[in-house]
């Protein structure tokens, strides 16, 4: 066995060149360049690549795999779109060093841990041993996004196979054994239109409508139970001097139990209607569903803990939110472990990075894991 088959250093180039490689889940062209990388990634092993023709103007599902497909094995999910524009790379967020932590865009959501499970496969390979089952992998182009056109590809996978691992960030330095549930809603508010100087009184602002339900929704949130209401995307409005008869808003909420999920559903429903002039009407949109931990799940955390105490790291496991393609398969009831990636910290953010010293045992684990799942 090489001494350096799981060398932080050398993980960290490669990983470094796939951040490089900005691709925003709308930029379809930058996605697919990002897809060639992880392709090529897999160049010179025996593998099967498979393009799944991209959806709704989203980029291609990228399949490889390893082994006999039609015998039920090992779904690796992780995804190649960042939350990032491209140029964040050249201004906000340019890839640099400081110590342990090396920042960048989309380096912990969720290049380093798809760059890491790659590099397991090829190294294993490289020292003659291989995985006791089959291994597909499903790279998504739209994860970021609710994963709209993947859903459905990655659930008939799921379902033929005996366990899903998912490389996303680890949290809190633990691995993922359940995810909140996420429902997005669009919202649209329609008012009535004035010359906001000479007539002001005469409209309705859709604009102040959309305001106050913002506030409202935001106010029901009890981070303590890990419900919360989130407005994120809010456009409204065409000329200052016009009172504004449209705005419309995507709203994302979170829930820990099905009990939640039905609160949210209940309050977005009684959102529709009309008053003084204002019409409200709200749009579901795509749903992450609830992914709890199960037998079958923590059967492989358990594989997961002792491959860690060998390598010298005490693994803990949790639910938590932060959606994931998880959510699915785990919804499923298919043996699913998420956050099997690198620790780091500020994912979608500025401050987004990893700890080097996370990748040589995180790839460890998911080597083993490889191996061991049989």
């Amino acid at each position: 066995m090489r001494a350096n088959r799981f060398d932080a250093e050398t993980m960290l180039d490669g990983i470094l060149q796939w951040v490089g490689e900005e691709s925003p889940s709308y930029d379809r062209l930058a996605v697919e360049r990002m897809l060639e990388r992880v392709e090529a990634a897999f160049a010179g092993l025996p593998v099967r690549f498979e393009r799944i023709p991209g959806k709704d103007g989203f980029a291609d599902i990228l399949k490889v795999t390893f082994g006999d497909a039609t015998v039920p094995g090992i779904l690796v999910l992780g995804h190649v779109d960042t939350v990032h524009p491209v140029g964040t790379v050249e201004n906000e967020l340019p890839i640099r060093r400081e110590g342990d932590r090396v920042f960048g865009p989309g380096i912990l959501d969720m290049k380093s841990g798809l760059y890491l499970a790659v590099h397991a496969l090829r190294e294993m390979l490289a020292d003659g041993t291989a995985p006791t089952l089959p291994v597909t992998y499903l790279v998504i182009p739209d994860e970021e996004v609710g994963s709209p056109s993947s859903r459905t590809c990655i659930e008939e996978h799921a379902r033929r196979h005996k366990y899903v691992l998912v490389p996303e960030p680890a949290r809190e330095g633990k691995v993922v054994s359940g995810r909140h549930a996420f429902a997005r809603y669009n919202v649209r508010v329609r008012g009535r239109p004035a010359h906001a100087g000479a007539d002001n009184a005469r409209g309705a602002s859709a604009i102040n409508r959309m305001a106050s339900l913002i506030l409202e929704l935001e106010s029901c949130s009890d981070v303590s139970r890990g419900l919360t209401y989130s407005a994120g995307i809010i456009n409204g409005g065409t000329f200052v001097n016009v009172v504004p008869t449209q705005c419309d808003a995507q709203v994302l909420c979170v829930a820990p139990d099905e009990s939640a999920l039905t609160e949210i559903a209940r309050r977005m429903t009684d959102l529709n209607g009309e008053e003084n002039g204002v019409q409200v009407s709200v749009e579901s949109g795509p749903v992450r569903p609830l992914f709890t931990p199960s037998t079958g799940g923590l059967a492989i955390f358990e594989k997961a803990r002792e491959l860690a105490e060998d390598v010298g790291v005490h693994l803990e496991h949790g639910q938590f939110g932060g959606g994931s393609d998880g959510n699915f398969t785990g919804a499923l009831g298919v043996p699913t472990l998420d956050g099997l990636g690198p620790i780091g910290a500020g994912p979608h953010t500025h401050d987004e990075h990893i700890l080097v010293s996370s990748l040589s045992s995180r790839c460890q684990i998911f080597a083993g894991l490889l191996q061991q799942l049989e």
